[in-house]
């Protein structure tokens, strides 16, 4: 048997390399305003009343009176105090993470020591005063008209009532 050579593969050259293609950038897409929906079954406007004729009458005289006083916003209710506390201030701010709470004293003075009981819309707690600061200074009383820093040990609320136990 006759044996073929085999015939050789042409070579062909190499192409150089391509760039690589670069992307077009999508189009910015504009943002539409929503349409109205019309909703069907809605209620339609109502037709305004015919009026009625008028008639002549004497209108009444409008004597001027005295300037109306400004009413002042109603105070929350506040809970009712126990037996033998009395109300001396009202919570006006809350630190979480110091849990210290301001409290603006209404009345009376407290003291290092003394008992309060703070009482608002989901707070209830009793704990003896054991720090207090007045701008940032420890301050071992307290006087009406006076706002402080009270450290507490749950959480406290704005709003929320202080009062004082009678024994302390």
């Amino acid at each position: 048997m006759a044996t073929r050579k085999k015939a050789k593969a042409r070579k062909q050259p190499k192409k150089p390399a391509r760039k690589p293609i670069a992307r077009k950038k999508a189009p910015a897409v504009r943002k539409t305003t929503a349409k109205k929906r019309i909703v069907r079954g809605a209620a339609k406007k109502k037709k305004p009343a015919p009026r009625a004729v008028k008639t002549l009458k004497a209108k009444p005289v409008r004597v001027p009176s005295a300037p109306a006083k400004p009413v002042a916003p109603a105070a929350p209710a506040a809970p009712a105090p126990l037996a033998g506390e009395e109300r001396i201030g009202v919570v006006t701010h809350y630190y979480g993470q110091l849990s210290v709470a301001i409290v603006r004293l209404e009345s009376g003075r407290l003291r290092l020591g003394d008992v309060v009981h703070v009482v608002g819309h989901s707070s209830d707690f009793r704990q003896r005063v054991e720090s207090m600061q007045i701008e940032h200074q420890s301050a071992s009383e307290v006087l009406a008209g006076q706002e402080f820093g009270l450290k507490v040990s749950e959480h406290a609320r704005e709003h929320d009532v202080v009062y004082k136990a009678a024994g302390s």
